[in-house]
């Protein structure tokens, strides 16, 4: 196997090759691996200010953009997870995670945040060409769908390189393909240097949740970048979910749903083809 790493999105993603393959052969399918999960991060990166998500959360109310085909598949699928999860899946969040200080502040005064009710949940409205609407103030963060979606555009990139089996994981979303099967460990987020389950994983997509590492004390308060947006508190249990499912952008998006609701049985679940448990 080969394997190789860079840092994106905030984390690390691991790039690991079961097929035997010359090295410049191997360095191409990198190359194009690393290249598609480099334009995810500039295209919906919060920290950037050119991407679609700084473009977006600097509109005003009623404005109108036109974002990269590649950002409106992840919003689509963020605003429809939104509505069939009554709110509990919510990229509004972001206002939130400015507060205490998770995500840098905007130079955009924002009237309001999601708080989970009916009129928060269709602050965005996106068309079929790809045409993006406020509706009312907001400031998002794709965080919790992104990371999915980059492992899935890495993992396209390395099949259409002609790559048989491989695997991609970033921070814990991962993905793998072909004859292979990779073992995956699973942190205890009780106490998360020690491993609580270990899987393994076959044609497939899996991605972990949890506070653990980012729990902090904000203003007397136990804070984290897990935000339940219908209460307006973070998730600070020490508790994960796993999701595992046919794609890492569903799998990733998931794991907030099972967190939130706490039911790794909940019925969505099933509508999206995935499987879940909590530990």
């Amino acid at each position: 196997m080969k394997r190789r790493a860079q840092p994106w999105l905030g984390t690390l993603v691991e790039v690991t090759l079961a097929d035997a393959l010359r090295d410049d052969a191997a360095a191409r399918a990198f190359d194009a691996a690393f290249a598609a999960v480099a334009e995810v991060h500039r295209l919906m990166s919060y920290h950037d200010v050119a991407s679609d998500v700084a473009r977006i959360n600097r509109m005003a109310v009623g404005s109108v953009i036109r974002v990269d085909a590649r950002t409106a598949t992840v919003i689509r699928m963020a605003l429809h997870l939104n509505a069939v999860t009554d709110g509990l899946f919510d990229i509004g969040c972001a206002s939130k995670l400015v507060e205490w200080s998770y995500l840098p502040e905007s130079s955009e005064k924002i009237a309001g945040s999601s708080s989970g009710n009916a009129a928060s949940r269709i602050n965005l409205h996106i068309d079929d060409a790809d045409n993006v609407r406020k509706i009312a103030p907001v400031l998002i963060d794709l965080g919790g769908i992104a990371k999915g979606y980059a492992v899935d555009a890495a993992i396209s990139a390395l099949q259409a390189s002609g790559i048989a089996s491989a695997c991609v994981n970033a921070g814990g979303d991962l993905r793998v393909f072909g004859e292979h099967a990779y073992p995956v460990m699973i942190r205890d987020p009780r106490a998360p240097t020690q491993i609580a389950a270990r899987i393994e994983l076959k044609n497939a997509a899996l991605a972990t949740s949890g506070s653990y590492f980012s729990q902090k004390t904000v203003q007397g308060h136990q804070r984290s970048a897990l935000v339940n947006c219908e209460s307006g508190n973070a998730l600070v249990d020490n508790v994960s979910a796993t999701v595992q499912a046919a794609d890492c952008m569903t799998a990733d998006a998931l794991t907030k749903l099972v967190l939130l609701s706490g039911d790794h049985r909940h019925p969505l679940l099933q509508q999206f083809g995935a499987t879940a448990f909590i530990i």
